[in-house]
């Protein structure tokens, strides 16, 4: 029987809806997380007899058809990138974007990556660089004997030196903006990479039309929602409970006609 294969796609994707579900979950805390959700399409149909065929008496065509589904498959796994709640962290190289824009992050290799995650810090030679030590582009160096780091909506970057009055600029931070933000690769450790689903990158100055603002001292939280997720997650379950069920179901009517 055919429902056997049926029930065995639906049982599949439910599994990976729950693994998508687990994932979210686990990244409850995880600066700028985005969370993800399954997307499923129906799968191919088999057509017992199609619609509008003429019937065999006057010739004139049927309503309706007999196609039947033969199960489910994933169709994709989207991050949905909508902003977090911004949090307050003291710390004066914590950066938020508040709207739209990513940080541009020089990777081991030179390649450039992109994140949310502004939870900067100073390297040795006191270049800002994320958690892994992945420089910040455009470089920001910041002198050692600075008091106070100044960053302002706009993203330029000040130092307040000791003996000295003046504020001294070190720079000026970048966002860049896609086109697609669902078609980015996720890298893991809160980065991304260009894809051609996501479209080349628009650098412009925070606070610019169609940019974000940067807010320092603060963290994008993870937009992960924990009552949405355990009731998506019950949900999940009990649609694979079902298939389950009906792989049982088949399995007593396969009993049926051997017995017979």
């Amino acid at each position: 029987m055919r429902a056997l294969a049926i029930a065995a796609t639906g049982m599949n994707a439910q599994q990976l809806n729950v693994e998508v579900i687990a994932n979210n979950i686990a990244n409850i805390n995880t600066t700028s997380f985005k969370r993800a959700r399954a997307e499923f399409t129906d799968l191919l149909y088999q057509t017992e007899r199609p619609a509008g065929t003429p019937n065999r008496g006057n010739q004139t065509p049927i309503p309706e058809g007999a196609q039947l589904g033969l199960g489910v498959r994933t169709a994709a796994i989207r991050n949905l990138h909508i902003q977090g709640a911004l949090t307050s962290t003291g710390n004066s190289l914590d950066l938020a974007i508040n709207g739209r824009g990513w940080f541009q992050i020089e990777g081991a290799n030179g390649d450039t990556f992109y994140t949310r995650a502004g939870a900067f810090n100073k390297n040795a030679d006191g270049q800002l660089v994320t958690m892994d030590g992945n420089i910040v582009q455009p470089q920001i160096t910041i002198p050692n004997d600075t008091t106070e780091v100044i960053i302002n909506e706009t993203g330029e970057v000040f130092a307040r030196i000791s003996n000295q009055t003046d504020l001294q600029s070190l720079g000026q931070l970048a966002l860049a903006n896609f086109a697609n933000d669902a078609g980015l690769e996720a890298l893991g450790s809160n980065l991304y990479r260009e894809t051609p689903a996501s479209g080349t990158p628009t650098v412009g100055i925070p606070g610019d039309p169609s940019f974000g603002t940067v807010q320092q001292g603060y963290l994008e939280l993870s937009n992960v929602d924990p009552v949405k997720e355990i009731t998506e997650l019950i949900t999940a379950q009990r649609s694979y409970e079902m298939n389950s069920k009906v792989i049982q179901a088949v399995d007593e009517m396969y009993s049926t006609i051997s017995r017979g």
